[in-house]
């Protein structure tokens, strides 16, 4: 009896053990996982406007949006968001032939908010259950490499599809079961803005004998350039990540072709927005197996005179299955294009070229938009040792237009010679990005004091030049000569009167002849 109550018990404590470990072990995967997001200071979230669980019906789409908020404190940068169940023994609920579900939502500033949207369609076989999808969060370090930022779970439940009698039994054994591909929705497409793709239908066809019931979709994952922003003009290595999402068959002899949108503005220009800077535009892969991925990469140069905005470029697919069937699909990928500014300035035309300290001197330019964007919010910035820092908002110009730059330059300081000012004109294009180019310009100025002693000899000479010293002098000294004859004429009068008086007398008082 003993030896069975020890039996029992001994069964009793190993089933609380296994028990007890897949707990244990998930605890520990979450400990790893806190871990792993220890590297990034503050926090990610992600949000859902569902409050509470989703529940699908078999066959039923249901667009579900997300909101992820960067509170790091950092930048993130080429920001991955990758859905999952958290239990991977279950099997995935929903339809994946025509989509994938990873999104790269590029860069996320710190603070802001980006949002996420998906479609989810419930697979017609899927059980009744509930399931935790884990929303993984990647994003590049400071060594660029791809690092878990964050996981969030959300919670659906999944309902059975009714039972329904089988269908009758087809009278040709060689009849094919119907395509599927009708119940494939559009694809999904990113942001024409930052890049993206979206997957077409399936169209298949060849082959010979019995085939099996389920097509193999190739569908497109993401893509990415090398460099990272395509310039006009410039060579890019264009490489395209592929899926087959099917689960038991490989695919073969594959052959891409892309084809890209014509651009130009006349008959003689026109020509397609990107060429294979070497061969075709044809690729060729042996094949991809099942389940698995491939990339497929093609050198492209483009066009010089392109505009600055995305372009769509199409990916046609054809492929066969492991039975020889021929199946064509299609996809669209959207390459951003980015173009140079490119802009020149006048001489500038400096009235005076010489100042004093306190007076102003105007500076006169102009700015020629040469490129093929539109110059943003334009200002220019005058800053020197001998000048007060000066600004001038001028505004948008557009491509082929030009500006005017037009300021007053107020004297600081005395210089010894012309003195250097720079002239940094801002501008942005149209993501936001602000870029400067500096021009420079040389002014003398000159001290103060000098201008006022000319200043006050200028008073002085206007004040001479104002009253009549000429005219006055010359009346003055002819009056003067009037006096003097007149002054002189009375005394030689009053002279020769008395010498005349004194000759009288004389002549009075001496004897006479007679008395002689």
């Amino acid at each position: 009896m003993m030896r069975v109550l020890k039996r029992i018990l001994a069964g009793v404590c190993m089933a609380a053990l296994l028990a007890v470990m897949p707990a244990s072990t998930e605890l520990k995967a979450e400990e790893l996982r806190a871990e792993d997001l220890k590297s990034v200071p503050g926090k990610v979230e992600i949000t859902s406007e569902e409050k509470t669980v989703i529940t699908f019906q078999p066959g039923e789409m249901r667009v579900w949006s997300f909101t992820i908020h960067n509170n790091t404190g950092v930048d993130l940068e080429n920001v991955v968001i990758i859905p999952k169940l958290a239990d991977p023994d279950a099997g995935w609920p929903f339809k994946e032939e025509s989509q994938s579900f990873e999104r790269n939502i590029g860069t996320i500033k710190n603070g802001e908010s980006i949002p996420v949207e998906y479609q989810f369609t419930q697979r017609e076989d899927a059980p009744a259950a509930g399931h935790t999808i884990q929303f993984d969060v990647y994003a590049n370090d400071e060594n660029n490499n791809s690092v878990q930022v964050a996981l969030q779970n959300f919670y659906v439940n999944t309902t059975a599809k009714p039972e329904e009698a089988p269908p009758p039994a087809p009278d040709d054994n060689n009849s094919l079961p119907p395509d599927d591909s009708a119940d494939l929705p559009g694809g999904d497409l990113i942001s024409a803005d930052a890049g993206g793709f979206s997957n077409g239908g399936v169209v298949s066809g060849g082959g010979s004998g019995e085939r099996s019931t389920s097509v193999p979709r190739v569908i497109v994952t993401g893509f990415s350039t090398d460099p990272a922003e395509v310039r006009a003009g410039s060579n890019f290595v264009l490489t395209v990540h592929l899926k087959n999402t099917s689960k038991s068959t490989r695919v073969k002899n594959m052959l891409f072709d892309l084809n890209a949108p014509s651009e130009g503005s006349d008959e003689q220009t026109v020509s397609p927005a990107f060429l294979p800077s070497s061969g075709s535009s044809s690729i060729y892969l042996d094949g991809i197996k099942a389940d698995g991925s491939a990339d497929i990469s093609i050198q492209l140069n483009a066009k010089a005179d392109l505009l600055q905005k995305p372009y769509s470029v199409d990916l046609s697919m054809k492929y066969e299955d492991a039975e020889g069937s021929q199946i064509e699909t299609a996809s669209s990928l959207s390459i951003p294009v980015k173009q140079d500014a490119r802009f020149e300035f006048s001489e500038f035309e400096i009235s005076p070229d010489s100042i004093s300290v306190g007076d102003e001197a105007n500076v006169m330019c102009s700015l020629y938009n040469l490129g093929r964007i539109k110059l943003y919010n334009v200002k220019a910035t005058f800053e020197g040792a001998c000048i007060k820092k000066e600004e001038v908002f001028v505004g948008n110009v557009d491509s082929g237009a030009s500006a005017s730059i037009d300021a007053m330059l107020e004297g600081a300081q005395a210089t010894e010679g012309p003195a250097k000012v720079t002239m940094t004109v801002s501008y942005e294009d149209e993501a936001g990005r602000v870029a400067t180019s500096q021009k420079e310009l040389q002014i003398e100025v000159m001290e103060a004091m000098e201008n006022d002693m000319m200043a006050g000899g200028m008073e002085i000479i206007e004040e001479e030049k104002g009253f009549p010293v000429l005219p006055v002098a010359v009346i003055g000294a002819v009056v003067l000569i009037i006096v003097v004859v007149v002054v002189v004429r009375k005394k030689r009068k009053k002279k020769q009167r008395l010498n005349e008086e004194e000759e009288l007398l004389n002549e009075l008082d001496g004897p006479s002849e007679d008395e002689r």
